[in-house]
């Protein structure tokens, strides 16, 4: 081993890391192109298959994320690709390729924004994530969660309140790019 080399390679708990973070996000994001999960999660898996088989060669130090959304596209697209070789009504690669071209920049903004707000709400302490969770994604009532939680309804909203502080902190720039884009949307209708 040399020197350069001490710093190569993907250590186990690196790539399970790895796999918490993105697995989720990158399914969502494969779904956009094959348009069914199970496929979807299947490339996505394939993915950090390959990723596994290759770890001796990563530096751990670099970014794999980018690296991780690009080989699910390229799967996505040969997924797409080898179909239509069964399916002729599918309209033709290049066509579904440029479309998705236009598209991919909002897939991956919609991802890497998805993935963030999971990371923040991970951060959260368990008590305020499960409330926010059941408040935001399940639509429970402050009244419900109290009684579900056993906990006070003015504790439910504290935590809700945590929990909203802490996503604005966590998403100020996603947040001013939202509004951005909503801006010049309106002003091109």
């Amino acid at each position: 081993m040399t020197k350069n080399s001490k710093n190569i390679g993907l250590a186990k708990s690196e790539f399970e890391d790895l796999f918490k973070t993105y697995f989720v996000g990158l399914s969502a994001f494969a779904q956009k192109y094959v348009k069914d999960i199970d496929s979807a999660k299947e490339i996505v898996h394939d993915v950090f298959v390959n990723l596994w088989n290759k770890r001796a060669t990563i530096d751990p130090k670099k970014s794999l994320k980018s690296y991780l959304f690009t080989a699910v596209k390229n799967r996505c697209l040969n997924k797409i690709r080898d179909d239509k070789k069964f399916d002729t009504s599918i309209e033709d690669l290049d066509t579904v390729s440029n479309q998705f071209k236009a598209e991919d920049q909002d897939h991956l903004e919609l991802a890497e924004l998805e993935q963030k707000i999971h990371s923040i709400l991970m951060q959260l302490p368990e008590k305020c994530r499960a409330v926010f969770i059941l408040s935001r994604y399940e639509g429970k009532k402050y009244k419900e969660i109290s009684q579900e939680l056993n906990i006070a309804q003015k504790t439910v909203e504290t935590h809700i309140s945590k929990a909203l502080k802490a996503l604005r902190l966590g998403l100020g720039n996603y947040l001013k790019l939202c509004i951005t884009a909503f801006i010049i949307w309106l002003n091109k209708g």
